[in-house]
């Protein structure tokens, strides 16, 4: 549920701010391994249901801070109009979770859009969209929503960017992406880290629109500590 009954001005420097605190964020992020299970339903222009694909990831990093994953459940790919690309898995890992940290902060022009109240926690909105798009990367379009209190993001909702579509071997690729919305979840330490992503949304193929689902659980957090033992295996192909 939300209200419009939060602070409608907003301190100086508040995207620095919010940038900042989603740098510590990722730090702490780093400390945590968990699971990420994903699930996509497909259906075509006419409303028939098509297949689904499901996969279960342990995620580990490094006390450097360098991403491990693992499969829990391989993938089980039943897709029928569909089919997944490198981009989507992208933005699984980098897009779809939202952390707009200090790093990445040049590449975002972000527009304050007001205050609204959240499952009772005051937030600021934030309006990003990126600078410029460059080759060979994904970036995050849409809304943001930031605790007054801690400049934490809780949640967020857009799209990734760009949809491409091009020309190979003569013949035309689509590849478009849902819009979706991702929640988060305050932490013992404080830090709110992602625990659900949700899409329900038609993309604009030529040849018929499909409709998909897709829900993204972050499930199992589990802090360890950096002087333990960890072996790593090699990440999936």
């Amino acid at each position: 549920m939300a209200a419009g009954l939060a602070a409608q001005t907003p301190p100086p420097g508040l995207v620095k701010l919010v940038a900042e605190r989603e740098t510590l964020t990722e730090a702490a992020r780093a400390s945590y391994t968990y699971r990420q299970a994903v699930e996509l339903a497909e259906w075509d222009a006419r409303g028939t249901r098509g297949g689904l694909y499901t996969e279960t990831r342990e995620i580990l990093f490094s006390p450097s801070g360098e991403r491990r994953e693992s499969f829990l459940k391989k993938p089980a790919d039943a897709l029928r109009f569909l089919k997944l690309t490198p981009e989507d898995f992208a933005d699984l890992r980098e897009v779809q979770p939202g952390l707009l940290t200090t790093e990445r902060l040049p590449y975002y022009r972000v527009r304050t859009k007001g205050a609204e109240t959240i499952d009772g926690l005051d937030c600021w909105v934030l309006a990003l969209e990126p600078r410029q798009i460059l080759e060979g990367q994904r970036f995050f379009e849409g809304l943001v929503w930031a605790s007054q209190s801690d400049f934490s993001i809780i949640r967020t909702e857009g799209k990734a960017v760009p949809a491409l579509v091009r020309r190979k071997n003569g013949e035309r690729e689509e590849n478009y992406f849902p819009r979706f919305s991702t929640v988060r979840k305050r932490m013992p330490d404080g830090f709110w880290l992602p625990v659900l992503t949700l899409a329900d949304d038609d993309l604009p193929f030529r040849h018929g629109a499909v409709r998909i689902r897709l829900k993204v659980d972050y499930q199992q957090y589990r802090r360890f500590a950096a002087e333990s033992t960890i072996q790593f295996g090699e990440p999936p192909k």
